[in-house]
Protein backbone atom coordinates (compact mmCIF):
# COMPACT_ATOMS: atom_id res chain seq x y z
CA UNK A 1 0.00 0.00 0.00
CA UNK A 2 0.92 3.49 -0.76
CA UNK A 3 2.12 5.30 2.45
CA UNK A 4 -0.40 7.57 4.09
CA UNK A 5 0.74 11.71 4.45
CA UNK A 6 4.21 11.60 5.81
CA UNK A 7 4.34 14.45 8.65
CA UNK A 8 0.34 12.58 10.11
CA UNK A 9 1.17 9.02 9.85
CA UNK A 10 4.18 9.34 12.03
CA UNK A 11 2.34 11.50 14.70
CA UNK A 12 1.81 9.77 18.18
CA UNK A 13 -0.77 9.47 20.50
CA UNK A 14 -1.08 13.32 21.74
CA UNK A 15 0.43 13.11 25.34
CA UNK A 16 -2.79 14.52 26.91
CA UNK A 17 -4.40 11.63 25.18
CA UNK A 18 -1.98 8.76 26.82
CA UNK A 19 -2.31 10.66 30.62
CA UNK A 20 -5.80 10.39 30.48
CA UNK A 21 -6.02 7.53 29.62
CA UNK A 22 -3.84 6.36 32.38
CA UNK A 23 -5.16 8.62 34.63
CA UNK A 24 -8.98 7.01 33.97
CA UNK A 25 -7.19 3.29 34.79
CA UNK A 26 -6.31 4.19 37.52
CA UNK A 27 -9.01 6.40 39.25
CA UNK A 28 -6.37 9.65 39.16
CA UNK A 29 -7.60 13.38 39.92
CA UNK A 30 -6.58 14.48 35.54
CA UNK A 31 -4.92 17.66 36.42
CA UNK A 32 -2.86 17.64 32.94
CA UNK A 33 -5.97 18.23 30.57
CA UNK A 34 -6.90 21.96 30.74
CA UNK A 35 -10.93 22.14 30.92
CA UNK A 36 -12.56 23.63 33.56
CA UNK A 37 -15.02 21.37 35.85
CA UNK A 38 -18.01 23.31 35.76
CA UNK A 39 -20.20 23.77 32.41
CA UNK A 40 -20.18 27.59 32.00
CA UNK A 41 -22.35 30.64 32.45
CA UNK A 42 -26.08 29.06 32.34
CA UNK A 43 -27.76 32.55 30.57
CA UNK A 44 -25.22 31.66 27.62
CA UNK A 45 -26.11 27.51 27.44
CA UNK A 46 -29.65 28.75 27.57
CA UNK A 47 -29.02 30.66 25.19
CA UNK A 48 -27.62 28.40 22.59
CA UNK A 49 -30.46 25.95 23.74
CA UNK A 50 -33.25 28.61 22.73
CA UNK A 51 -31.23 29.23 19.54
CA UNK A 52 -31.24 25.58 18.52
CA UNK A 53 -35.24 25.48 19.14
CA UNK A 54 -36.22 28.58 17.74
CA UNK A 55 -33.52 28.92 14.84
CA UNK A 56 -31.70 29.35 12.45
CA UNK A 57 -30.34 26.09 12.40
CA UNK A 58 -28.72 25.54 8.37
CA UNK A 59 -26.15 26.64 6.87
CA UNK A 60 -25.21 30.43 8.64
CA UNK A 61 -22.31 32.77 6.38
CA UNK A 62 -19.11 31.54 6.35
CA UNK A 63 -17.30 33.77 7.89
CA UNK A 64 -19.51 33.41 10.93
CA UNK A 65 -23.32 35.01 11.75
CA UNK A 66 -23.47 38.63 11.91
CA UNK A 67 -24.19 39.44 15.35
CA UNK A 68 -21.00 37.42 16.35
CA UNK A 69 -18.16 39.25 14.36
CA UNK A 70 -19.93 42.57 15.10
CA UNK A 71 -19.38 41.25 18.60
CA UNK A 72 -15.89 40.19 18.00
CA UNK A 73 -15.14 43.45 16.10
CA UNK A 74 -16.61 45.36 19.33
CA UNK A 75 -14.67 43.26 21.52
CA UNK A 76 -11.43 44.11 20.07
CA UNK A 77 -12.27 47.63 20.15
CA UNK A 78 -13.39 47.82 23.58
CA UNK A 79 -10.65 46.34 25.56
CA UNK A 80 -7.73 46.51 23.49
CA UNK A 81 -8.38 49.54 20.81
CA UNK A 82 -8.24 47.42 17.99
CA UNK A 83 -9.95 49.21 14.79
CA UNK A 84 -11.14 46.30 13.23
CA UNK A 85 -13.94 46.21 10.11
CA UNK A 86 -16.50 43.19 11.23
CA UNK A 87 -17.09 42.56 7.88
CA UNK A 88 -14.11 41.91 6.20
CA UNK A 89 -11.65 42.13 8.82
CA UNK A 90 -13.32 39.33 11.37
CA UNK A 91 -13.56 35.56 11.00
CA UNK A 92 -15.67 32.83 12.82
CA UNK A 93 -13.91 29.37 12.79
CA UNK A 94 -14.45 25.76 14.81
CA UNK A 95 -12.30 26.31 17.45
CA UNK A 96 -9.22 28.48 17.62
CA UNK A 97 -7.19 25.02 16.50
CA UNK A 98 -8.66 25.53 13.35
CA UNK A 99 -7.96 29.42 13.04
CA UNK A 100 -4.19 28.36 13.28
CA UNK A 101 -5.07 26.06 10.35
CA UNK A 102 -6.34 28.05 8.06
CA UNK A 103 -3.56 30.91 9.02
CA UNK A 104 -0.77 28.22 8.52
CA UNK A 105 -2.67 26.91 5.27
CA UNK A 106 -3.83 30.56 3.91
CA UNK A 107 -0.15 32.04 4.39
CA UNK A 108 3.10 29.41 3.90
CA UNK A 109 4.08 28.32 1.34
CA UNK A 110 6.18 25.09 0.56
CA UNK A 111 9.24 25.95 1.42
CA UNK A 112 8.56 28.25 3.92
CA UNK A 113 10.42 28.84 7.56
CA UNK A 114 7.96 29.75 10.81
CA UNK A 115 9.78 30.58 13.96
CA UNK A 116 7.83 29.21 16.87
CA UNK A 117 8.78 29.70 20.96
CA UNK A 118 9.23 26.74 22.80
CA UNK A 119 7.44 25.14 25.16
CA UNK A 120 5.24 25.22 22.80
CA UNK A 121 1.54 23.89 22.28
CA UNK A 122 1.38 20.86 20.20
CA UNK A 123 -0.29 21.41 17.30
CA UNK A 124 1.69 24.35 15.82
CA UNK A 125 4.25 22.06 14.17
CA UNK A 126 2.37 19.07 12.84
CA UNK A 127 0.10 21.90 11.19
CA UNK A 128 3.06 24.07 9.64
CA UNK A 129 5.03 21.35 8.55
CA UNK A 130 1.77 19.52 6.64
CA UNK A 131 1.79 22.76 4.41
CA UNK A 132 5.26 22.04 3.60
CA UNK A 133 6.90 24.67 6.12
CA UNK A 134 9.93 24.17 8.23
CA UNK A 135 9.47 24.96 11.71
CA UNK A 136 12.75 27.07 13.31
CA UNK A 137 12.30 26.77 16.93
CA UNK A 138 13.27 29.23 20.10
CA UNK A 139 13.53 28.08 23.33
CA UNK A 140 12.32 30.31 26.74
CA UNK A 141 15.09 29.94 29.74
CA UNK A 142 13.05 28.50 32.89
CA UNK A 143 12.71 28.95 36.05
CA UNK A 144 11.73 32.90 34.65
CA UNK A 145 10.84 32.01 30.91
CA UNK A 146 13.19 34.61 29.64
CA UNK A 147 13.39 35.53 26.00
CA UNK A 148 17.30 35.34 24.88
CA UNK A 149 17.29 38.34 22.28
CA UNK A 150 20.16 37.12 20.48
CA UNK A 151 18.64 33.36 20.16
CA UNK A 152 15.35 34.90 19.16
CA UNK A 153 16.70 37.11 16.27
CA UNK A 154 19.25 33.90 15.17
CA UNK A 155 16.01 31.87 14.36
CA UNK A 156 15.28 34.13 11.58
CA UNK A 157 16.22 34.58 8.07
CA UNK A 158 15.57 34.71 4.50
CA UNK A 159 12.63 32.23 4.36
CA UNK A 160 11.50 32.96 7.17
CA UNK A 161 7.50 33.76 6.64
CA UNK A 162 5.82 33.92 9.57
CA UNK A 163 6.34 33.92 13.58
CA UNK A 164 3.70 32.18 16.17
CA UNK A 165 3.47 33.60 19.50
CA UNK A 166 1.43 32.49 21.96
CA UNK A 167 1.14 34.76 24.75
CA UNK A 168 -0.56 34.12 27.49
CA UNK A 169 1.04 30.92 26.66
CA UNK A 170 0.65 27.57 26.92
CA UNK A 171 1.89 25.21 28.90
CA UNK A 172 4.01 28.02 30.80
CA UNK A 173 1.81 30.32 31.69
CA UNK A 174 3.94 33.06 30.24
CA UNK A 175 2.59 36.63 29.77
CA UNK A 176 4.71 38.28 27.15
CA UNK A 177 5.31 42.29 28.63
CA UNK A 178 5.52 45.19 26.46
CA UNK A 179 9.28 45.05 26.55
CA UNK A 180 9.47 41.91 24.42
CA UNK A 181 6.86 42.30 22.51
CA UNK A 182 8.44 45.27 21.18
CA UNK A 183 11.29 43.72 20.75
CA UNK A 184 9.98 41.06 19.23
CA UNK A 185 7.77 43.41 16.59
CA UNK A 186 10.95 45.27 15.39
CA UNK A 187 12.52 41.93 14.44
CA UNK A 188 9.16 41.25 12.97
CA UNK A 189 9.16 44.10 10.58
CA UNK A 190 13.35 43.96 10.10
CA UNK A 191 12.80 40.57 8.37
CA UNK A 192 9.41 41.56 6.67
CA UNK A 193 7.10 38.45 7.87
CA UNK A 194 3.57 37.46 9.40
CA UNK A 195 2.58 36.82 13.03
CA UNK A 196 -0.16 34.33 13.58
CA UNK A 197 -0.86 35.35 17.79
CA UNK A 198 -2.52 32.76 19.65
CA UNK A 199 -4.55 34.49 22.60
CA UNK A 200 -6.97 31.98 23.66
CA UNK A 201 -6.19 32.85 27.23
CA UNK A 202 -6.08 36.68 26.74
CA UNK A 203 -8.22 37.28 29.61
CA UNK A 204 -6.69 34.94 32.27
CA UNK A 205 -3.92 36.87 33.54
CA UNK A 206 -3.19 37.44 37.10
CA UNK A 207 -1.94 40.95 38.04
CA UNK A 208 -0.53 41.76 34.08
CA UNK A 209 -1.73 43.73 30.93
CA UNK A 210 -2.19 41.60 28.22
CA UNK A 211 -1.06 43.11 25.41
CA UNK A 212 -2.27 42.01 21.45
CA UNK A 213 1.12 42.64 19.72
CA UNK A 214 -1.48 43.71 17.02
CA UNK A 215 -1.79 47.31 18.89
CA UNK A 216 2.52 47.74 18.50
CA UNK A 217 3.39 50.04 16.09
CA UNK A 218 3.53 48.62 12.17
CA UNK A 219 1.86 45.17 13.46
CA UNK A 220 -1.85 45.75 12.19
CA UNK A 221 -1.26 44.70 9.02
CA UNK A 222 1.25 41.67 9.63
CA UNK A 223 -0.61 40.14 12.92
CA UNK A 224 -3.74 37.56 12.88
CA UNK A 225 -5.12 37.63 15.99
CA UNK A 226 -6.81 34.12 17.23
CA UNK A 227 -9.02 33.73 20.41
CA UNK A 228 -11.30 31.29 21.90
CA UNK A 229 -14.63 31.61 22.94
CA UNK A 230 -14.51 28.40 24.59
CA UNK A 231 -11.82 29.91 26.68
CA UNK A 232 -13.32 32.71 27.59
CA UNK A 233 -16.28 31.25 28.78
CA UNK A 234 -15.19 28.28 30.11
CA UNK A 235 -17.29 26.49 27.57
CA UNK A 236 -14.15 24.40 25.61
CA UNK A 237 -16.21 21.62 23.50
CA UNK A 238 -17.97 24.81 21.83
CA UNK A 239 -15.04 25.00 19.31
CA UNK A 240 -15.95 28.51 18.45
CA UNK A 241 -12.57 30.32 17.26
CA UNK A 242 -12.58 33.97 16.89
CA UNK A 243 -10.46 35.65 14.25
CA UNK A 244 -8.99 39.10 13.85
CA UNK A 245 -6.62 40.43 10.41
CA UNK A 246 -6.76 43.11 8.10
CA UNK A 247 -8.42 42.34 4.92
CA UNK A 248 -5.52 41.18 3.22
CA UNK A 249 -4.79 38.23 5.12
CA UNK A 250 -7.96 37.61 6.53
CA UNK A 251 -8.98 36.81 2.58
CA UNK A 252 -6.63 34.23 2.28
CA UNK A 253 -7.64 32.46 5.69
CA UNK A 254 -10.92 33.02 5.04
CA UNK A 255 -10.40 30.91 1.50
CA UNK A 256 -8.90 28.37 3.54
CA UNK A 257 -11.62 27.95 6.10
CA UNK A 258 -14.25 27.50 3.87
CA UNK A 259 -12.36 24.24 2.83
CA UNK A 260 -11.74 22.70 5.81
CA UNK A 261 -14.83 23.43 7.81
CA UNK A 262 -16.54 26.12 5.91
CA UNK A 263 -18.74 26.70 8.95
CA UNK A 264 -19.48 27.06 13.05
CA UNK A 265 -22.71 25.76 14.34
CA UNK A 266 -25.24 29.33 14.37
CA UNK A 267 -26.95 28.29 17.61
CA UNK A 268 -23.39 28.86 19.50
CA UNK A 269 -22.38 31.74 17.18
CA UNK A 270 -25.00 33.83 18.88
CA UNK A 271 -25.10 32.44 22.13
CA UNK A 272 -21.15 33.71 22.09
CA UNK A 273 -22.08 37.18 20.40
CA UNK A 274 -24.23 37.62 23.69
CA UNK A 275 -21.71 36.26 26.00
CA UNK A 276 -19.10 39.16 24.85
CA UNK A 277 -21.39 41.87 25.42
CA UNK A 278 -20.92 40.77 29.23
CA UNK A 279 -19.45 43.80 31.24
CA UNK A 280 -16.48 43.98 32.18
CA UNK A 281 -16.91 42.12 35.60
CA UNK A 282 -17.44 39.37 33.82
CA UNK A 283 -14.12 38.87 32.41
CA UNK A 284 -11.85 40.09 35.05
CA UNK A 285 -14.18 37.94 38.12
CA UNK A 286 -12.97 34.60 35.87
CA UNK A 287 -9.52 35.75 36.18
CA UNK A 288 -9.63 36.15 39.87
CA UNK A 289 -11.42 33.48 40.05
CA UNK A 290 -8.58 31.48 38.35
CA UNK A 291 -5.91 33.53 40.26
CA UNK A 292 -6.79 32.27 43.36
CA UNK A 293 -7.12 28.63 42.44
CA UNK A 294 -3.58 28.67 41.23
CA UNK A 295 -2.46 30.03 43.89
CA UNK A 296 -4.35 27.55 46.14
CA UNK A 297 -2.36 24.56 43.70
CA UNK A 298 0.82 26.49 43.85
CA UNK A 299 0.91 26.58 47.71
CA UNK A 300 0.17 23.05 47.72
CA UNK A 301 2.38 21.81 45.50
CA UNK A 302 5.36 23.57 47.71
CA UNK A 303 4.01 21.86 50.57
CA UNK A 304 4.42 18.70 49.17
CA UNK A 305 8.00 19.54 48.14
CA UNK A 306 7.61 21.03 44.17
CA UNK A 307 9.20 24.53 43.48
CA UNK A 308 6.62 25.72 41.35
CA UNK A 309 7.87 28.29 38.49
CA UNK A 310 6.24 31.48 37.98
CA UNK A 311 2.61 31.81 36.12
CA UNK A 312 0.66 35.27 35.03
CA UNK A 313 -1.68 33.30 33.01
CA UNK A 314 -3.71 30.47 31.59
CA UNK A 315 -5.19 27.19 33.09
CA UNK A 316 -1.60 26.40 33.98
CA UNK A 317 1.38 26.51 35.92
CA UNK A 318 5.11 24.16 35.79
CA UNK A 319 6.76 22.90 38.67
CA UNK A 320 10.03 21.60 39.08
CA UNK A 321 10.39 18.36 40.90
CA UNK A 322 14.15 18.19 41.14
CA UNK A 323 13.40 18.82 45.11
CA UNK A 324 11.28 15.71 45.04
CA UNK A 325 14.52 13.88 44.45
CA UNK A 326 13.03 11.57 41.69
CA UNK A 327 15.09 9.07 39.93
CA UNK A 328 13.64 9.64 36.37
CA UNK A 329 12.37 11.79 33.23
CA UNK A 330 9.43 14.51 33.56
CA UNK A 331 7.87 10.95 31.67
CA UNK A 332 8.80 8.44 34.08
CA UNK A 333 7.75 11.09 37.27
CA UNK A 334 3.97 11.84 35.37
CA UNK A 335 3.66 8.17 34.74
CA UNK A 336 4.81 7.70 38.97
CA UNK A 337 2.17 9.84 40.53
CA UNK A 338 -0.86 8.77 38.10
CA UNK A 339 0.08 5.40 39.38
CA UNK A 340 1.39 5.89 42.70
CA UNK A 341 -0.37 8.85 44.14
CA UNK A 342 -3.65 9.23 42.51
CA UNK A 343 -3.03 12.23 40.21
CA UNK A 344 -2.14 13.37 36.52
CA UNK A 345 0.08 16.16 35.52
CA UNK A 346 1.87 16.40 31.94
CA UNK A 347 5.76 16.29 31.22
CA UNK A 348 6.85 19.59 29.86
CA UNK A 349 9.33 17.95 27.48
CA UNK A 350 6.40 16.94 25.40
CA UNK A 351 6.14 20.69 24.16
CA UNK A 352 9.39 20.53 22.55
CA UNK A 353 10.49 19.62 19.08
CA UNK A 354 14.13 17.85 20.73
CA UNK A 355 12.09 15.77 23.69
CA UNK A 356 15.83 14.19 24.60
CA UNK A 357 17.41 17.46 24.57
CA UNK A 358 14.26 19.37 26.41
CA UNK A 359 14.26 19.90 29.80
CA UNK A 360 13.57 15.99 32.31
CA UNK A 361 12.61 18.43 35.49
CA UNK A 362 9.18 20.35 34.59
CA UNK A 363 5.78 18.92 34.64
CA UNK A 364 2.57 20.95 34.04
CA UNK A 365 -0.70 21.04 36.12
CA UNK A 366 -4.14 22.33 35.42
CA UNK A 367 -5.69 24.48 37.95
CA UNK A 368 -9.16 25.44 36.19
CA UNK A 369 -10.45 23.00 38.37
CA UNK A 370 -12.94 23.14 41.64
CA UNK A 371 -11.27 24.00 44.97
CA UNK A 372 -11.90 20.73 46.57
CA UNK A 373 -10.31 18.87 43.90
CA UNK A 374 -7.08 20.78 43.72
CA UNK A 375 -7.02 20.16 47.62
CA UNK A 376 -7.26 16.21 47.08
CA UNK A 377 -4.88 16.30 44.35
CA UNK A 378 -2.38 18.38 46.61
CA UNK A 379 -3.19 16.44 50.00
CA UNK A 380 -2.12 13.28 47.98
CA UNK A 381 0.81 13.95 46.81
CA UNK A 382 2.27 15.02 49.66
CA UNK A 383 1.01 12.25 51.32
CA UNK A 384 2.93 9.77 48.75
CA UNK A 385 6.01 12.15 48.95
CA UNK A 386 5.97 12.31 52.76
Amino acid sequence: MKPANAVFSKQDATIFSVMSALAAEHGSIDLGQGYPDGEGPEDLRRAAARYIMDGPNQYPPMAGVVPLRQAIAAHDSRFYGIDAAWQTETLVTSGATEALAASFMGLLNPGDEAVVIEPVYDSYRPLIEAMGGAVRPVRLHPPAWTLDRHEFAAAFGANTKLLVLNSPMNPNGKVFTREELTFIAETVLEHDCFVVCDEVYEHLTFGVEHIPLMTLPGMAERCVRIGSAGKIFSVTGWKVGLVTARAELMSALAKAHQFITFTVPPALQLAVAEGLEKEDVFFSRLAQDLSLKKERLAKGLTTAGFEVLPASGTYFLAADITPLGFNGTDVDFCRHITRQAGVTAIPLSAFYADQQQAPAHLVRFCFCKETAVLDEAAARLKRHFD
